[in-house]
């Protein structure tokens, strides 16, 4: 009797276990189809026009995705010495590890060993909680024999090393070779790997940017143990232990253009592309990271020149305030200047291409990360008028042509009632007579209105059609920019001259890359403006411009620039859009709620220091750039008094009897 009853007890222990695996495995249902069907959350990464990381995007988990090709074998073999060296062999549970590390923690009393296998620690991540019961355990199994049946061994072996944390916020094998050492897996030395495979055990114990010297312990037994098992040999052994890598110690996101940042993941929602964050895509951009850095320190430094000034010329007009009150005058006031309203924004081009180099929506984004240079709207004032003198030009105008710059009252009628509008020069001045170049050189408004009337307000509205600008107004005032503008925007219109009258929509975005397959590449826009010949005509009134007109402050010795001051009606916004042989650059300035600025800050004063400065580190980081602008064949140089003339057979020259040069005539 007592036999029967040991041997049934004896019978029920043996059978047990295998009972209560029943009972898990039919009670439960086992789905695996996460990792059988395994399509983890992606970062996607941002890269400028050289390959240099500008960002990682992502949600939750910072993860690159490898696939089992892309592993390099040392790391499997490195992978498999030191976590599960049986693991080719069994089926996802290693019975053997278990009963010997069982006997262990019975003997210290504790638990000292682990015995689980690569396809049990991917369940154990994956699938299940952090929770201690024998529940989990025995799920574990069960749901490691169901993943080995349904998953070779490399697909295991490649979902382990996507999944599994390596500390640091690095999801995955290859986001820590990234993270870690800025390589790539194929680049990693054995050293390398064998701390990457190191670290799952205790991602923040051997995290070599906390702890070097215990990661480089733990490094060092994953080799040994490699040795041991013969997959290295002595050379191979010694080598690796000598190594000491470099470890970098970096935020996940790198994020090294917050506002080109943001304008991605704008173009990424309007192309109707919602999972960038997870995607997994690899975008390559326009964008030189060291022309954006230029960019981002020349407004900074134009910003905190103009905060100085005002400084300066406040203490000044206090002084005059106290002198004129003491003579009685009362007339004299005060501006009141809100200075922590003042903001700009940059925005430079490749003119023939159209690819943006910099792109800079604040003056400083921590502050602000609202992108003026693409979403704020603002008047460009004479930043416009080039726009209906290249008209005037391609209808046969030139810069010689003489205009009238006097005063005239406009009467004109608005809502049922009679409106006068009594325009003037920012000089406050006229001149009467006017050389079509000088009036664009010294911006003066009455010779552009009289100009407009000259055409024709209907003519001129008509042909400005072909720049594709927006919300045109279809009146006089037209002649004083008041429509409105992002600097994107007037940088796109100013290619017309830059890109020698080739329109070029700017853009972003190069291509759009996802497991290696491109499922996007940009695609060139342009427009034809107008003939080279008469867009250089204007390039040499725009470089005037900066010679020794408007725009002097925008200069920069050892290169030839163009461009064009533009200030609002009481100081509003001011702007610089000019251009180089190749680059373009448009930069603004105005204070965010609308109000002006300090009254002596215009166009040239603070947006023509930040053009000059970038202009000068684009000459620091590219010396070898074109400095002088290719003249177009059929241009006819002639001079004119003391300065030279640009014409064409469109804007042809003056008669000859109004040469100087007597050797000219003979080529008319």
């Amino acid at each position: 009797m007592i036999k029967k009853i040991f041997l049934t007890l004896f019978i029920l222990g043996f059978l047990s276990p295998f009972m209560i695996v029943a009972y898990y495995y039919f009670a439960y249902d086992y789905d695996i189809s996460s990792l059988v069907n395994y399509k983890p959350a992606q970062t996607s990464r941002i890269y400028d026009k050289n390959g240099e990381k500008i960002a990682n995007i992502f949600d939750k988990q910072h993860r690159y995705y490898a696939s089992f090709e892309e592993i390099p074998p040392r790391i499997v073999e490195a992978l498999v010495a030191i976590e599960d060296t049986t693991f080719f062999e069994h089926s996802g549970v290693n019975f053997d590890a278990i009963f010997r590390a069982v006997i262990k923690d019975l003997k210290a009393g504790k638990m000292v060993e682990g015995a689980s296998t690569i396809t049990q620690q991917l369940v154990k991540n994956k699938l299940l909680t952090r929770e201690k019961k024998l529940s989990r355990k025995i799920k574990e199994l069960i749901y490691s024999f169901k993943l080995e049946h349904a998953l070779t061994k490399e697909q295991i072996l490649e979902r382990y090393l996507n999944e599994i944390y390596f500390g640091h916020g690095y999801y995955g094998v290859k986001t820590a070779a990234d993270g870690y050492f800025h390589k790539k897996l194929s680049d990693l030395t054995l050293k390398e790997m064998a701390i990457l495979v190191g670290l799952p055990k205790a991602p923040s114990t051997y995290a070599p940017t906390k702890n070097y010297e215990i990661s480089m312990g733990r490094a060092n037994r994953v080799i040994t143990r490699m040795h041991t098992l013969g997959w290295i040999d002595d050379a191979t052994f010694e080598k690796a232990l000598a190594e000491r890598p470099t470890v970098y110690n970096e935020t996940l996101t790198q994020n090294k253009a917050p506002f080109i940042v943001d304008e991605v993941a704008r173009r990424f929602r309007k192309m109707g592309i919602n999972d960038l964050k997870t995607g997994g895509y690899e975008i390559y951009t326009t964008v030189d990271l060291r022309l954006q850095q230029a960019g981002r320190q020349s407004l900074k430094y134009a910003y905190n020149l103009a905060l100085k000034r005002i400084d300066k010329d406040k203490i000044k007009e206090q002084r005059e305030l106290k002198k004129a009150e003491a003579e009685g005058d009362t007339e004299f006031k005060l501006q009141d200047v809100n200075v922590s309203q003042l903001n700009g924004a940059l925005v430079s081009l490749d003119s023939k291409t159209g690819n943006i180099l910099a792109l800079v929506g604040s003056v400083d984004y921590k502050k602000s990360s609202y992108n003026r240079a693409t979403q704020g709207r603002r008047q460009p004032g004479s930043a416009f008028k080039p726009f209906i003198y290249q008209v005037a030009i391609d209808l046969g105008y030139s810069g010689a042509t003489q205009l009238v710059d006097i005063a005239k009252t406009y009467e004109y009628e608005k809502n049922g009632e009679e409106m006068k509008w009594r325009p003037r020069n920012y000089e406050k001045n006229y001149k009467g007579l006017i050389s079509l170049r000088d009036a664009l050189v010294h911006s003066r408004n009455l010779a552009t209105i009289n100009l407009v009337n000259d055409i024709g307000l209907n003519e001129l509205l008509k042909d400005l059609k072909k720049f594709h600008i927006k919300n045109i107004p279809d009146d006089l005032s037209i002649a004083l920019g008041t429509m409105s503008v992002s600097p994107l925007e007037l940088a796109q219109y100013y290619t017309s001259f830059s890109n020698y009258g080739e329109q070029v929509v700017p853009h972003l975005i190069s291509s759009i890359d996802k497991r290696n397959e491109t499922i996007y590449e940009e695609k060139p826009v342009s427009y034809f403006i107008t003939e080279p010949t008469q867009s250089f005509i204007m390039t040499t009134i725009l470089r005037d411009v900066v010679r020794r007109g408007t725009g002097r402050r925008a200069g920069v010795k050892g290169i030839e620039l163009a461009g064009k001051t533009g200030t609002t009606n009481n100081n509003i916004d001011a702007w610089f859009a000019g251009y180089s042989p190749t680059i373009e650059t448009v930069v603004w300035f105005g204070n965010d709620d609308n109000t002006p600025m300090y009254h002596k800050e215009t166009g040239g004063r603070v947006a023509g220091p930040a053009f000059a400065n970038y202009f000068r580190d684009v000459l620091k980081l590219y010396p070898q750039i074109k400095r002088k602008f290719d003249v177009p064949e059929g241009i006819i140089e002639v001079n004119i008094g003391k300065r030279k003339e640009y014409f064409s057979d469109i804007s042809k020259p003056p008669r000859s009897e109004q040469i100087n040069n007597p050797e000219e005539e003979l080529l008319f």
